[in-house]
């Protein structure tokens, strides 16, 4: 696992943030909005100014028909399945149970890549993993009652976690020969078009204008949380190894947390704060510089 260099430290800070306090965005975005169309039209929002970024970059925005499939599949397990189960579930949970859920992702894509991949991971990868997985647990300690009266919204969260962790490994593996932005792009595009069927099979005669609270979250998400972290989340995992990717992030459900209690009043525990430590042993494994741990050795 190398040393992250100054531009991936920038953009893993700023898709912390970004993604972080949108939590409690969405979790207000659809108090009085119908989650699918929520997102739909957060991501159709999104889509123009990765639209626009190409077109100043001057980035082509055709794929070869021979890759499409690839395409397809990584829009399914990396886009598609983690943005409708998610939101789904948001409803049901409150914004800090849904981070914590979701950020299960990690885990998810350590066992996947061990068991389905084939890696092999270091001894101080196995720590960060087993660090998030006590930081959630930590999290969840007074949750598991109310968790276990949700069981659709935890079962969807954990899904899309799954899924997102699944999409993580194959988009480091599966070769699609465009640039970065060109098959964000297609992959944004694919989900919108299929939260748009959704949203109009199941949610047309709940169609209602947005109020200031759902245009805020709506904007939030279609320019920052889309817009600027999605490309961003696809840089680090083009860049890094899975494990060093999806590690990385693991402050951003602390953050969502913290961010949930401040704004939505969620009550904090000791847990939560013994969790940030362990939260940060988990990031440490993953940007402690490699040549410092093989100084150790010796």
């Amino acid at each position: 696992m190398p040393a992250l260099s100054r531009r991936q430290l920038v953009v893993l800070a700023l898709l912390t943030l970004v993604w972080g306090l949108n939590w409690p965005v969405m979790k207000m975005g659809v108090a009085h909005f119908p989650p699918l169309t929520f997102r739909m039209a957060s991501l159709w929002l999104g889509l123009p100014i990765l639209a626009a970024v190409i077109g100043v970059r001057k980035l082509p925005f055709t794929i070869a028909r021979a890759h499409w499939g690839r395409v397809a599949l990584l829009a399914l397990t990396n886009m598609v399945l983690w943005h409708v189960l998610m939101i789904l579930a948001i409803p049901q949970l409150s914004s800090g149970r849904a981070a914590i859920l979701g950020y299960t992702m990690p885990i998810f894509s350590a066992v996947l890549g061990a068991l389905v991949f084939g890696d092999r991971l270091a001894g101080r990868a196995w720590m960060g993993v087993g660090a998030a997985l006590v930081g959630v647990v930590l999290l969840l300690w007074h949750e598991i009652g109310a968790l276990g009266g949700r069981p659709l919204g935890v079962t969807l969260m954990l899904v899309s976690a799954a899924s997102w962790a699944m999409g993580t490994q194959l988009l480091r593996r599966l070769t699609v020969p465009v640039p970065l932005l060109t098959l964000s792009f297609w992959m944004v595009a694919i989900t919108c078009v299929v939260l748009t069927v959704l949203a109009v099979a199941f949610e047309r005669e709940r169609w209602v204008a947005p109020d200031a609270q759902a245009w805020a979250a709506i904007l939030y998400n279609g320019l920052l949380a889309l817009g600027f972290a999605q490309t961003a989340w696809f840089f680090l995992v083009r860049t890094l190894p899975p494990v060093a990717s999806t590690l990385s992030v693991m402050m951003i459900p602390v953050l969502g947390v913290f961010s949930g209690a401040l704004w939505l009043g969620e009550v904090l525990h000791w847990q939560d704060w013994t969790a940030v430590g362990l939260m940060a042993v988990a990031i440490g494994t993953v940007l402690w510089p490699a040549r410092a741990v093989q100084a150790q050795k010796f």
